[in-house]
């Protein structure tokens, strides 16, 4: 266990000079920004101080990406100002010492990019600068989450600890840094019952109770007990303190939750009273999001306090901000020196406070016993994984079999995971599903292939070395966990390789939404940082009109439109529609640096199709995104058809026969991901969709038909596809074949739309001509 600092009456000192430090460099950029929020920031201080100095936390700022070093998240992360203050003041002590001494050991690793600086207090939410909330990533890498929306912290927190434990790094703890109304959204309860399911007991929550949010009103005012009362009714280690802003005081709790072992494996809080914009002259919810008036008298006063204290030179005090920016941004600057040059002008401080962050930083281990991951070669790096084509034969479904191909996930999964334990006696997944394991088929993961042990739960219900999360109905919680599994990069070369954990989660596609926004804070992470990260599989099962039995509560028709909003290239979207496309899509995806697949499969079971008899491509064609089903010469074709879904391909087979007696003459693409279509080369891309089928095609999709906009290629498309909102109206309840009908998708349906199309081609074509016709007509007469 560790060992805390015992408070001396100068290192006290030393700490309230730091302290004051931290202050005014929370309020000067919010002065000159005239934006951001100074009351949260101000009453976490000397939590933030005493959780970094006092040995409870086992950081390096030299060196963030340490990978065994302790973890830190900011789940109130509007409180970055906190943050940004602290690591400038600290980091220059870490200069002055090293220009006073020439001794590397106080230089920060990659500085120009990784140490924040009083300078870098200038670009305070500024396009390029310090944003207003917390993003781990650059100069701010000592953070380990995309944090500011509330809630969205306090799962990822969690996600992190569950990852060290299975890895075997159970000694290294993850701290996180939360208000008491970040503590009042659904996931953080969610989080309090899954972190005590999952014994976390390497996992600490810091609770700064201030009572006050953005409204006026107290928070106990509305909410009923206190952060106390919550935890402990989850089991969890609760200690706290009247006194949060007294160094002795809060390093006493921080010893008493980080020197003693927790029982029964719980998880800790740690709570601290405290007065939201303590010292800065706007107190309790006027003091959450706005600073004093820019050079206000108030603002001045917080200035005069510190310079008689401590000698500060500050310029124009009490004088208004200049008008001219460049000059404002003098000003800005010049007092931010004067700040700066408080801790040049005492050696004996800067240099005790260098020291302490070397030593504390020394003391983050290289090793830790118990660790799970030593391989000479990470998993992820092996090609043997990706690579559908080496897959065994067992995996695959034979024509004739009746199989959802939800099942082929499960499958998958099983594999990888039982060759991860063969290949590397580790598994490549963690998962967690909203109490639908099986009904997901997620529980492959946690199953062995071909009758091999599999891995099983993770306790509390199962072992240490379990994969599967014993998670509830948390969808948002789970999704939050399984991404922050994700970034966990337990690599010795983290910016060149990643390893720990890739990742799963699933519920019915229908719920995709509540798993959203977790999935875009880590897409925005994983876009910014200079690490390598992991993947996740977010899988929307059930998706489509066919989930039938469940009505229309469940249907995945319009809500699975979240899994695309993302920047493009930053998730890939995989609709197979028959079993042997699953593990072939999921292999072409992971093979990919995308971070987020998005794997959306069905319910039903249907024939596997002998695709040899039937005439059409191998199932290995779906990797390319999009296939010709049936082709069709260009000379007799009277159009094409861009379909996707599981019951709109399986009634285009059951068509094919037809499609040749009436003379039917179209082309017939499968799409199964826009997004790895993409990848493909032009020359492919163009097999695909040439410049004919541009003009003269529409699609079928089970989905609505905004969500495939990207095959409506012209102004006519959309009038003549076939999709489940055809009549822009939620579909009802009802057998399998009875929701198909509804929904138009049943063969029948399918057949009329083609037939409709092809009727209609000439007068199609004449109308998208007249289109064109019109805007040539307009350019001449601008020419003229």
């Amino acid at each position: 266990m560790r060992t805390l600092t015992v408070l001396e009456p100068k290192e006290l000192a030393y700490w309230n000079k730091i302290a004051d430090l931290v202050d005014q460099f929370i309020d000067i950029p919010l002065n000159y920004r005239q934006s951001g929020h100074p009351g949260g920031s101000r009453s976490k201080v000397h939590m933030l101080i005493s959780l970094l100095l006092s040995k409870a936390m086992r950081w390096d700022i030299r060196d963030t990406d340490k990978r065994f070093a302790d973890k830190f998240i900011l789940g109130c992360g509007h409180t970055i100002p906190l943050v940004y203050a602290t690591l400038a003041v600290f980091n220059e002590a870490l200069r002055l010492a090293y220009e006073a001494s020439g001794d590397s050991k106080y230089l920060v690793k990659d500085a120009e990019h990784r140490a924040l600086t009083w300078e870098d207090l200038l670009g305070f939410r500024h396009r390029g600068g310090l944003s207003g909330h917390a993003e781990a990533h650059g100069k701010t890498s000592f953070l380990k989450a995309n944090t500011g929306p509330s809630g969205h912290g306090t799962p990822a927190a969690a996600g992190l600890a569950f990852a060290l434990k299975r890895a075997g790094a159970s000694e290294v703890k993850v701290f996180l840094f939360e208000g008491e109304g970040g503590l009042t959204p659904g996931s953080t309860h969610e989080t309090m019952n899954t972190a005590w399911g999952l014994g976390l007991d390497n996992l600490c929550f810091l609770i700064d109770w201030n009572d006050y949010g953005i409204d006026g009103h107290r928070t106990s005012d509305v909410v009923p007990a206190d952060p106390q009362s919550w935890f402990l009714s989850r089991n969890w280690r609760v200690k706290g303190t009247e006194n949060g802003s007294d160094f002795p005081s809060v390093t006493a709790v921080l010893a008493d939750l980080t020197t003693h072992e927790p029982e029964n494996q719980s998880p800790s809080m740690g709570w601290f009273k405290t007065r939201k914009g303590r010292g800065y002259g706007k107190y309790d919810a006027a003091s959450h999001g706005s600073p004093h008036p820019k050079n206000s008298a108030a603002y001045w006063e917080g200035r005069k306090q510190f310079a008689s204290t401590y000698q500060a030179r500050f310029v124009n005090v009490d004088g208004p901000a200049p008008l001219d920016k460049e000059a404002e941004q003098v000003e800005f600057r010049a007092n931010l020196k004067a700040v700066a040059d408080v801790l040049r002008n005492d050696k004996e401080l800067y240099q005790y406070l260098a020291d302490r962050l070397v030593e504390i930083g020394d003391s983050v281990p290289e090793e830790v016993e118990g660790y799970r991951l030593e391989n000479d070669a990470s998993p992820f790096a092996d090609q043997r994984f990706w690579d559908a084509h080496t897959y065994p034969d067992s995996l695959w479904a034979k024509p004739g079999e009746k199989k959802a191909n939800r099942a082929a996930m499960g499958a998958w999964g099983s594999y990888l995971n039982s060759m991860g334990r063969a290949w590397y006696n580790r598994p490549l997944f963690l998962a967690a599903s909203a109490d639908l394991s099986s009904s997901t088929n997620l529980w492959g993961f946690a199953s062995g292939w071909e009758g091999s042990e599999g891995y099983g739960w993770y306790r509390r219900v199962g072992t240490e070395e379990g994969v599967m999360a014993p998670t509830e109905i948390t969808e948002f919680s789970n999704a939050a966990m399984m991404c922050a599994v994700s970034s966990l990069n337990l690599s010795k070369t983290p910016k060149t390789d990643y390893d720990g954990f890739y990742t799963a989660v699933s519920t019915y596609a229908s719920f995709s939404y509540l798993l959203y926004g977790p999935m875009r804070l880590y897409s925005q992470y994983a876009q910014d940082t200079d690490i390598r990260t992991g993947k996740i599989l977010w899988v929307g099962a059930h998706s489509g009109p066919e989930t039938a039995d469940d009505s229309r509560t469940h249907f995945g028709i319009f809500s699975v439109g979240v899994h695309q909003l993302f920047p493009k290239g930053q998730v890939i979207n995989l609709h197979p529609w028959d079993y042997n496309e699953v593990p072939v899509l999921l292999a072409a995806a992971f093979k990919t640096e995308v971070p987020i697949i998005s794997l959306h499969v069905t319910r039903p079971e249907y024939p596997i199709p002998d695709r040899t008899a039937l005439h059409i491509p191998s199932f290995f064609e779906a990797e390319k995104g999009a296939y010709i089903l049936r082709s069709c010469d260009p000379e007799q074709s009277k159009g094409t058809f861009y379909v996707q879904g599981t019951s709109a391909v399986h009634s285009i087979l059951s068509l094919l026969q037809t499609l040749e007696q009436e003379h039917l003459h179209c082309k017939i693409v499968c799409v199964t991901s826009t997004e790895l279509f993409w990848r493909q080369s032009k020359e492919y891309q163009q097999t695909i969709v040439d410049d004919r089928d541009r003009i003269d095609s529409t699609f079928i999709t089970t989905q609505a038909k905004r969500l495939f906009s990207d095959w409506s290629f012209n102004t006519l498309a959309q009038e003549y596809c076939l999709s489940s909102d055809w009549d822009d109206r939620w579909r009802t309840g009802g057998t399998l074949d009875e929701v198909l009908d509804e929904a138009h998708l049943s063969p029948e349906w399918v057949l009329s739309c083609i037939r409709r199309f092809i009727d209609k081609r000439k007068e199609r074509l004449s109308q998208l001509q007249n289109e064109r016709n019109a805007v040539l007509g307009s350019e001449k007469k601008e020419t003229i």
